[in-house]
């Protein structure tokens, strides 16, 4: 439990804030799409060394961006558009992954993968998630002007920076490696949920960036804490009961946050009222 809290805590560190772009950027379901586009190079490397943190790690990040970059190069060169493209591309990824491990696997290996083992992460594992967490601070920390700019309007951008490129692709490269980083805790079908859903918590108790990325860290450190207790006191699977408890905290967000929807109303009625 105590190694499942701290990779939790890493990830609410790294993997949150990267939500937070992908929110403001409208890009929350193509973080879900290169979350199911890592499992046939995690695949391939339980295929050919086990269950090898490194081997997984190494060929999940190669078939993240590999998705990524296939999907921008069809959107470009085709009347395909992006969203339909990454769509294509992660539903073979993910029929590929699932068949690799299928042929080498069992049910129970197949359970891990694609919903994670947060119980039995190790010490492999954790450093794994802290380097990328570590990463991901530094990189955000670099590239926070040009990433908010991009965010507001990508044209100007271009336009009056040399960072454009560096900023973009430096972002997807973050978004897939902290994908990976949680796929390691929690699978490929759940690491998604611990990047979007407390991104989209923080949108209903902030309107600016520095508010969003505070509230978005707090919102998934208390959701894998509460969800932690719950799988141990009522005997849950502790990956799920995370993603749930996080998911409890988003409604209850939208529901009675500064800027849900029983707030709104109330403060409409007083205005009318006024």
């Amino acid at each position: 439990m105590r190694r499942a809290l701290v990779g939790c805590l890493a990830l609410a560190l790294g993997a949150t804030p990267v939500g937070v772009f992908l929110l403001l950027r409208r890009m929350s379901l193509t973080g879900d799409a290169m979350a199911h586009a890592i499992l046939p190079g995690a695949a391939l490397g339980y295929f050919l060394f086990g269950l090898s943190v490194g081997a997984m790690t190494i060929g999940g990040l190669v078939a993240g961006l590999a998705v990524a970059m296939l999907a921008g190069l069809v959107a470009r060169g085709t009347l395909l558009g992006e969203d339909a493209s990454l769509a294509a591309f992660y539903l073979i990824s993910l029929a590929a992954g699932v068949l690799l491990i299928s042929l080498r696997g069992s049910q129970v290996d197949l359970f891990h993968v694609l919903f994670g083992t947060v119980l039995a992460l190790n010490d492999a594992a954790l450093l794994l998630i802290a380097a990328i967490t570590t990463i991901t601070l530094l990189t955000l920390a670099l590239l926070f002007r040009p990433l908010v700019a991009e965010c507001v309007d990508p044209s100007f951008l271009r336009t009056v920076s040399p960072l454009s490129p560096v900023a973009h692709y430096g972002f997807l490269m973050l978004v897939v490696l902290n994908l990976v980083g949680g796929f390691q805790a929690l699978g490929t079908l759940l690491a998604v949920g611990i990047v979007i859903l407390p991104a989209a918590a923080a949108r209903f108790w902030s309107r600016t960036i520095s508010g969003l990325l505070l509230a978005a860290v707090l919102v998934a450190v208390c959701g894998s804490l509460a969800g932690l207790l719950l799988s141990y006191h009522l005997d849950l699977a502790s990956g799920p009961a995370i993603i749930l408890a996080i998911g409890g905290i988003y409604l209850l967000s939208l529901l009675a946050g500064p800027e849900g929807v029983v707030t709104r109303r109330l403060l409409h009625q007083r205005h009318l009222q006024a």
